[in-house]
């Protein structure tokens, strides 16, 4: 979609279109208990494992704000609201209906309002909304990262070696660190981060289509080898014992900010029917995100039920895409109804200097003319 900078990116709406094809997928995966089944046949692990499409947004923030404030000022209370206007009226439109769900259900109101107050600091949100939770966390650091960022380069990569080695301290302390991995800004910051930093080296990575395509499959190896050794769920236990989760917010981050600055800045993307139907897919992916929750599990079981078994993880993910195109005009009202009318609020939060009038130049040329 475009910001309110003005500008639009359709290639980053593909891949948008993608991590939310990735989370639709892995929750459509829980019929028959399939989130707990083998993995499948090389590479559809991504697909069983879709968990992963969070970690491909959050590396897409990184990217798409490091690129909109690319040396500017920013008026940050204006960029602040923006993204409330942005994000806040879905979100307080989903957690809404959960609540009258679970009033007509006879469950404690009172401890409901309590989970939504603890989800302004703790990933207690339902729907995928603790993801939310965790972009606005990414949103108070922002502007104490691009600081760093302009005042040296590579400043941001000694934060990520800060937060893993953060990650492997409290690992050692406490036995397991999928839990703040996954779900907090301490596991989620190496993706926000290498998505900073994927812009600020685009240069170095466009057109390299052999090095990021071998990265990438590379990625696809170690995910299917993260599936083999039981994924999300029982790698052995949940939350799981094993290291691996100090470093996958790193590589899952190191994968798909190769994968986003290259796709941005090597191809001149199409505007035909395809490409925009895709590109529209991503524009929709926050009301498809927060939305599907309340149908992906019916579209699966009525699809189990009456056309095809969907005890195959490989026909799962098949069918995964005709349930996932359900969700495309779903996601087109909750976008036209329920997030756009709010967007015409929205400000410009750029700063832009105040030019100085020629008539005022022509003097301190002529000073520095003369050597003063």
């Amino acid at each position: 979609m475009k910001s309110s900078t003005g500008k639009y990116f359709i290639g980053l709406d593909h891949l948008r279109a993608l991590a939310t094809f990735f989370v639709f997928t892995w929750h459509f995966n829980f019929i028959n208990n399939g989130q707990h089944a083998p993995p499948p046949t090389f590479p559809l692990s991504l697909l069983t494992e879709g968990h992963t499409g969070v970690a491909l947004f959050m590396t897409l923030s990184g990217y798409l704000f490091a690129k909109l404030l690319d040396g500017k000022n920013i008026n940050y209370p204006q960029f602040i609201w923006n993204r409330l206007l942005r994000l806040a009226p879905l979100l307080l439109f989903v957690l809404f209906i959960i609540g009258f769900q679970r009033y007509i259900a006879g469950q404690n109101i009172l401890l409901f309002a309590k989970q939504l107050i603890y989800g302004v600091v703790k990933p207690t949100l339902p729907n995928g909304a603790w993801s939310i939770t965790v972009e606005f966390h990414f949103y108070l650091l922002l502007p104490f990262l691009l600081f760093l960022n302009t005042q040296w380069k590579y400043s941001l990569l000694l934060v990520l070696i800060l937060a893993v080695t953060t990650r492997t301290l409290l690992y050692q302390a406490q036995g397991e660190i999928q839990t703040l991995s996954y779900w907090t800004i301490i596991g989620r910051i190496d993706q926000f981060l290498l998505g900073i930093l994927a812009f600020q080296f685009r240069n170095h990575i466009a057109k390299k289509h052999i090095i990021v395509l071998s990265s990438l499959f590379l990625f696809t190896c170690f995910y299917w080898y993260f599936d083999s050794q039981g994924g999300f769920f029982k790698n052995t236990a949940y939350p799981s014992p094993s290291s691996l989760w100090i470093y996958m917010p790193t590589v899952e981050g190191l994968a798909y900010a190769l994968l986003i600055a290259w796709y941005d800045n090597s191809f001149n993307h199409s505007t035909g029917k395809i490409s925009r139907f895709i590109a529209l897919i991503g524009t929709y992916s926050y009301s498809i995100y927060l939305l599907h929750p309340f149908i992906v599990f019916r579209i699966a079981n009525t699809i189990n039920d009456h056309v095809i078994d969907l005890s195959n993880v490989h026909v799962v993910a098949l069918f995964s895409i005709l349930g996932f195109l359900v969700m495309v005009p779903i996601g087109y009202v909750s976008y036209r109804f329920i997030e756009t009318p709010f967007l015409r609020f929205r400000t410009k939060y750029i700063v832009v200097p105040p030019q100085i009038p020629a008539s005022n130049l022509e003097p301190i040329q002529r000073r520095h003319s003369r050597g003063q």
